[in-house]
Formats: C-alpha cells, sequence, structure tokens
C-alpha cells in the first residue's frame, strides 16, 4: 500500500475530502454526517473544480444488482491516481462495505479504510490509523454504535435538513437487503428528534424531512403506536418551522390517526409518498409485503378524502420473480386508480443476499422491458393530467438552489410547491434567495414540472433565506454537533476514540 503519511505530516497543510453517495435518502443524511465528521477532525471539503482530494470517501448502496461493480470500477479509476498522489486515502462505507466486508480490500488492496453502516462515527480515527499504521483498517460494527445524530454535520443546504427519527426496519421483503445491512428499528426518544428540529429552526432551517426507512412504523421500539402521528402534531407546535415532510411510509403501517395528523397540522405538507410496489396481490405475497391491492387503495381513498390536494408518489417494481401479464395489469389497474403525480419505476435486478434472488421464474429481460415502457408511458400521461390541474392556481413556492438546470438560460428561478411538485416561475425584479418564499399563478403544465410564466406576486423574505445567506457570504463554519473527541490530522491514533451515544421503508 502507498504510505499516506507524507503530506499530512506537513505543518499547516490542510487535507482535502470528497464524498460520494450513492443510494437513499438515508444515505444522503449519512454523508452529511460524514462530512461533518472529517471537518470536525480538521480536513477542508475540495473544490468542485479541484484536481481530485486528499481522500475520497465512497458511501456506498447494496441495492442494485451491479452495485459492486460500479464501485469496484470507480475504484480502479482511482488507483492510479492514488498512485501519483502521495498520501491520498480511499475509504469505502455504506451499505456495500457492510454486506462485503473484507471483501472490498480484497478486490481493491489499495482501499485505505472500510466501514459499515453501524460505525460511521469511527472514520475519522480509521483513516489516521491507517495513516499511522500503513495497512487498511477494516472494522463493521454488528449493531448501530451511536444514533448519528449525534454526530457532527455538515448540511448540504442551509433552508431545508433531513431529520432521522429511526434507523433500521423490522421487515422482511424478499426483494431488500436493507434490514440486513441497517440492522432492526431502532427509535430516537421524540423530545431529541423535537431538540434538534427546534435547533435546526434556530439557525434559519424552514422545512424538515423526517426519515426513516419505515418512517411511519416510528413507535414500534419505543412501545407507541401512534409516536408518529404525535410527533407530526409536535411539529406542527415549533415556531418557524414552515414545511414538515417524511419518507418512506410503509401501507402496513400507514393508520388513520397520521393521515388525521397531516390534515389538521399546518405545516405538514400536503404530500404522500406511498410505496406500492406492485398492484397484485399475489406479487405482494410473493414480496412478502403485508398488504394487498385493497388495502392500498383504501388508504389512497383516505388520504384524498381528508388532503383533496395532496400530491402522491410511489415506488414500483416491474418483472418481479414469477409476474405474469395478468398481475402486471393489476399494478397498471393500481396505477389508474390511485392517480399518482409521480412514480419511480425500476426493473426488478436480483439483490445478492435476498430470497428473491433465488427464486425460480425470473422473467426475461425484454419482457420486463416491455412492461416497463407500458408503466412509464401510462404514468406519464397520468402525471401530465394531474399536473394540468394545477393551472390557474396560486401557490406559494419555496425558492430552490440548483432545482432548475436551464434557469440561468429562461432567466427563470426554481422551487417546490407545498405538495413538492417542481415549479420554474419568472425571476422577480427584486432579489430573492433560497429559502424565500414568492406567490405564483401557475399558467402551464409539463409532466415533471409546473411553469408560472407571470410577474411574481408576492415576495416573502425568511430566516431561511438569511441562512442561506450568511452561509454563502462567508466561510464554512464548523458544523455544530456534539464534539467526539476524535484526533486531528498528523495526531496519533493507536486506540479509537469513544464515540458517545443516545438513543431506515
Amino acid at each position: 500500500m502507498t504510505s499516506s503519511s507524507d503530506r499530512s505530516n506537513d505543518v499547516g497543510v490542510e487535507r482535502s475530502y470528497e464524498i460520494r453517495t450513492y443510494g437513499c435518502q438515508m444515505n444522503v443524511h449519512d454523508s452529511e454526517r460524514l462530512s461533518g465528521l472529517l471537518e470536525d477532525a480538521g480536513y477542508v471539503r475540495a473544490p468542485k473544480d479541484a484536481d481530485g482530494a486528499d481522500v475520497v470517501v465512497f458511501n456506498t448502496c447494496a441495492v442494485r444488482e451491479n452495485a459492486d461493480n460500479r464501485l469496484y470500477g470507480n475504484l480502479g479509476q482511482l488507483a492510479p491516481k492514488k498512485a501519483g498522489r502521495p498520501g491520498m486515502q480511499i475509504a469505502v462505507g455504506g451499505c456495500l462495505a457492510q454486506k462485503d466486508r473484507d471483501t472490498i480490500v480484497k478486490k481493491a488492496p489499495w482501499v485505505d479504510v472500510v466501514f459499515g453502516t453501524h460505525n460511521i462515527g469511527k472514520l475519522p480515527v480509521l483513516l489516521e490509523r491507517a495513516r499511522v499504521q500503513e495497512e487498511a483498517q477494516v472494522e463493521i460494527a454488528e449493531s448501530l454504535e451511536a444514533f448519528p445524530s449525534t454526530l457532527p454535520t455538515r448540511r448540504e443546504s442551509a433552508y431545508a435538513a433531513w431529520v432521522s427519527i429511526s434507523v433500521g426496519c423490522n421487515n422482511t421483503c424478499t426483494f431488500c437487503i436493507v434490514p440486513a445491512l441497517r440492522g432492526k428499528e431502532k427509535d430516537r426518544r421524540p423530545g431529541d428528534i423535537l431538540a434538534e428540529i427546534e435547533a435546526l429552526v434556530s439557525e434559519g432551517v424552514s422545512e424538515i424531512t423526517l426519515l426513516g426507512q419505515n418512517v411511519n412504523a416510528y413507535g414500534s421500539d419505543i412501545g407507541d403506536r401512534e409516536a408518529f402521528s404525535k410527533l407530526l402534531r409536535a411539529c406542527g407546535k415549533i415556531e418557524g418551522l414552515e414545511r414538515v415532510r417524511f419518507t418512506s411510509p410503509h401501507p402496513r403501517d400507514f393508520t388513520d390517526d397520521v393521515i388525521a395528523a397531516m390534515a389538521e397540522t399546518p405545516n405538514v405538507m400536503p404530500q404522500l409518498h406511498m410505496p406500492l410496489q406492485s398492484g397484485s396481490d399475489r406479487v405482494l405475497k410473493a414480496m412478502r409485503r403485508s398488504y394487498r391491492q385493497e388495502r392500498f387503495l383504501g388508504i389512497i381513498e383516505k388520504v384524498r378524502a381528508a388532503m383533496p390536494d395532496a400530491a402522491l408518489s410511489t415506488d414500483i417494481i416491474v418483472g418481479f420473480p414469477g409476474e405474469t401479464e395478468e398481475d402486471f395489469e393489476q399494478t397498471l389497474y393500481t396505477v389508474r386508480e390511485s392517480r399518482f403525480a409521480q412514480a419511480f419505476t425500476f426493473q426488478y435486478s436480483k439483490r445478492p443476499g435476498t430470497p428473491a434472488a433465488e427464486m425460480d421464474d425470473q422473467i426475461p429481460k425484454e419482457v420486463v422491458q416491455e412492461r416497463y415502457e407500458r408503466l412509464v408511458a401510462l404514468q406519464e400521461e397520468i402525471s401530465w393530467e394531474e399536473n394540468k390541474k394545477q393551472v390557474g392556481r396560486t401557490l406559494e413556492v419555496m425558492v430552490a438552489e440548483g432545482e432548475g438546470r436551464k434557469d440561468d438560460a429562461t432567466r427563470r428561478l426554481s422551487g417546490r410547491a407545498p405538495d413538492n411538485r417542481l415549479v420554474h416561475f419568472t425571476r422577480p425584479e427584486e432579489p430573492v434567495r433560497p429559502g424565500d418564499m414568492v406567490t405564483v399563478d401557475i399558467t402551464y403544465a409539463a409532466p415533471h414540472h409546473l411553469l408560472a410564466e407571470g410577474p411574481v406576486s408576492a415576495v416573502r423574505r425568511t430566516a431561511a433565506g438569511d441562512a442561506w445567506e450568511r452561509r454563502n457570504a462567508a466561510p464554512a463554519a464548523k458544523p455544530a454537533g456534539v464534539m467526539l473527541g476524535l484526533p486531528t490530522i498528523g495526531a496519533p491514533a493507536a486506540a479509537p476514540a469513544p464515540t458517545g451515544g443516545c438513543g431506515c421503508d
């Protein structure tokens, strides 16, 4: 292995880092924690236009069949760069690291650190130990060492934030490997969650998204079946918190008290992402999903009755082993009945280590592709029809950063409506910042966005916009968080530092 001690021993040299994130929102949030940990230990984020970083961290996902091929391909591309850059280190974490463990170092011996989903707080210690000992460090915890929210964080947005309320999952879906890698569900105490949200709001955050692998099962670990609806209502009492979202729920745990809490709490947004996966009862049983088509459509009906303007989205898998044309037609029927504003559609791919990967009657690729195209065409038609219903409505839109790829060319800005639809609007004459609110009239609808082509009728400057302005006007400050006693760069690391502790669909 190339020695990683050269540059880190230079007095006053700041080591840069880059994190490459794959997979779900939990991974995105974990990467914010990894950034916070590294900056707390003295690293600086590498500029986007920089020619590489001193430390490259892969936060991996194991959901897709070719996830490992993708990782090893990327690692292979970095090997010659590391050989020519003294002191460079490579770390691999996340779900694939939890699954493959020692295999990663065997296949890519130039990797310095491998860590799992349960011990992300150890990354700086492991990097330092690899530097001092000049050998790869592989440390995979079998259970959660500390709830991730106890760790320092470098949040990507000044105005919107993820807040994790639970980790792990108690479901046993046959296509999913997440429970094996993230462990059983562990809930965070409500007081800790609300304290974090209040702290975020005091810093200027005005929108939070509650995160969990099965977010509405929250409470099963602490013995309160109505804990999630109570949490939503408690969020409604936090002054300055304008928007509350959550992802991803499971139909099995979606109870009437949650629907009531959504409808009766003004800052809980009229948006629901409800994974369907399949509309066929037979396939749902094979998937080990603990609901059936009638139950799913019943939830949709109740949500629409309570919140007529709610936008619904979903996940659907096409071509699950054994899926017949009749099964697929049941999925199309459910999609027509549900009228989703958006659907994330996936062709089934084997997840190594899952029961479905070993099932008979794997569907031929060409059959899966043809069904997938029919589903996408149907959903595209429905999305467009549902968006056209928004034309003529007046909406308050939160200005977003980086949502509109063509904003500069079209002289527009972009943001999110309360139901999370993407809105492109005419740039107002007065300055607006990400996190500010604008009131616009919708004039045109496309399948995946809305347009407000007329003048903005109102601009509301917000504390969230102030927070964005502060972040972009001053050098990045050290992120707030529990101090872990982690070593700074160049400090001895003969033994890991203590990590503290507290109390993922």
